[in-house]
C-alpha cells in the first residue's frame, strides 16, 4: 500500500498481519459485532503459486445498525458489510485500511443520524493498531 487513494484511510499498526486480524477479532467480538468472513488474500495467492505480502480482509457488520443505512440508501449494500484490510506493505510495515466513513456518508448522501453507524470502522481499526 504505497498510494493514497480517495475515500480510502490507512493508518499503520503496531503488530503483524495476523496479530493485527487478531486483535480485530477480539474486539469484534468484545463489541458484539458479527464477523462474517475473513478473507486470506496472501493466501489464496499461495495456493495459486504466486506469492504476495501478507493481506487478509475482514467483512463484518450488525444488522441493526446496517439495515437503516441500507434502507436510508439502498445502494450502499455495495459497500456493506463493512471491511478492514490489514496488509504488509512493501516496507514492511502493516497498516490497516477502510473506506472513510465521512467519503460514504457523502457518496451515499446519508443523514447526520446514520453517520456514526460507519465510524465503528475507525474506533475498530485505532484500537486494533495500538
Amino acid at each position: 500500500m504505497t498510494a493514497s487513494v480517495e475515500g480510502v484511510v490507512s493508518i499503520a499498526s503496531a503488530h503483524s498481519v495476523d496479530e493485527t486480524v487478531e486483535r480485530l477479532q477480539a474486539l469484534l467480538a468484545e463489541k458484539g459485532i458479527k464477523l462474517f468472513v475473513t478473507v486470506d488474500h496472501s493466501g489464496e495467492a499461495h495456493n495459486a503459486g504466486m506469492r504476495m505480502p501478507p493481506t487478509k480482509l475482514l467483512i463484518f457488520g450488525n444488522p441493526q445498525a446496517g439495515t437503516p443505512l441500507m434502507l436510508a440508501a439502498p445502494l450502499i449494500a455495495l459497500d456493506l458489510p463493512l471491511r478492514l484490510l490489514v496488509a504488509e506493505g512493501a516496507d514492511g510495515q502493516v497498516r490497516i485500511s477502510y473506506n472513510d466513513p465521512a467519503y460514504l456518508s457523502a457518496r451515499y448522501s446519508l443523514r447526520d443520524t446514520l453517520q456514526p453507524v460507519l465510524a465503528a470502522v475507525e474506533m475498530l481499526a485505532r484500537g486494533a493498531a495500538r
